[in-house]
């Protein structure tokens, strides 16, 4: 599982670059990969890599839409750049991605949450992805 570990970190730079340069995240994923094949001191990005990447692409609107909804107390412009992209792509995951167990998603975003964020975002990622997985029902009906 390593490997998928790394694959969502590496996604989630990805999305975060993207974020930061306001960027198309697919631009950005075409860099990395040109930059992999061209570098070999780039590692490659990985096929799950660029599924999670190319997914959260094809459902932005409706995964912001979904983070704004439920994040009490935050819109998406205030919340830090880091927990909106966590939060993006375990949106993602969680609800397009039936291979991956929810709480496997919910526990990877956590983790990156604890290694690239503040004290306080772990459990603000938990709960709002915590939420979003109890609603994945009906908001899978919505699609």
């Amino acid at each position: 599982m390593a490997a998928r570990n790394t694959a969502r970190k590496r996604a989630f730079q990805i999305l975060f670059e993207g974020d930061q340069r306001g960027a198309d995240v697919l631009t950005v994923l075409a860099d990395w990969v040109r930059h992999s094949r061209s570098d070999t001191r780039q590692p490659p990005v990985s096929e799950y890599t660029m599924q999670l990447v190319e997914g959260y692409a094809e459902h932005t609107r409706r995964i912001d839409e979904l983070i704004a909804q439920y994040a009490v107390g935050w819109t998406l412009d205030r919340m830090p750049v880091v927990d909106r992209n966590i939060l993006r792509l375990g949106a993602y995951e969680l609800i397009w991605v039936d291979e991956t167990p929810d709480a496997v998603v919910l526990d990877e975003m956590v983790q990156l949450a604890k290694e690239f964020s503040t004290d306080e975002s772990p459990s603000f990622v938990n709960g709002l992805l915590g939420r979003l997985k109890e609603l994945k029902p009906s908001l899978r009906r919505e699609q």
